[in-house]
């Protein structure tokens, strides 16, 4: 089992920047892909950015590319994967989800049904 926590998020104006932390314990994260996801109200959950379990390969949805918008990163050894999200719009405001699943290749899916573990949430307001 491995329990990830967010933390991070908060109320930013458009163009402001925010790092959102994921945490992981109870195994080591360094077997594990791990995504990032946001959920606006009302709708669906979405893919924003996963890195495989070595970090040398990230990907990225095309809402967030462009000009280094949303970067993610990870530090094995402190068991954390990050979030920068740089140039924040308004259209970015959702709870932001991170999750694991274990990786025996060298991708990270981008579907929310191939994950297994989740964190409860950090919520991201951009204003105006």
């Amino acid at each position: 089992q491995v329990q990830l926590v967010e933390s991070g998020g908060g109320l930013v104006q458009a163009g402001d920047s925010l790092r959102l932390s994921c945490a992981a314990s109870g195994r080591t994260l360094s077997t594990y892909a791990v995504g990032w996801f946001r959920q606006a109200s009302g709708k669906e959950r979405e893919f924003v950015a996963a890195i495989n379990r070595s970090g040398g390969r990230t990907y990225s949805s095309d809402s967030v590319k462009g000009r280094g918008r949303f970067t993610i990163s990870r530090d094995n050894a402190k068991n954390m994967v990050y979030l920068q999200m740089n140039s924040l719009k308004p259209e970015d405001t959702a709870v932001y989800y991170c999750a694991a699943v274990r990786a025996f290749g060298v991708g990270a899916p981008s579907g929310t049904e191939e994950y297994d573990y989740w964190g409860q949430g950090t919520q991201v307001t951009v204003s105006s």
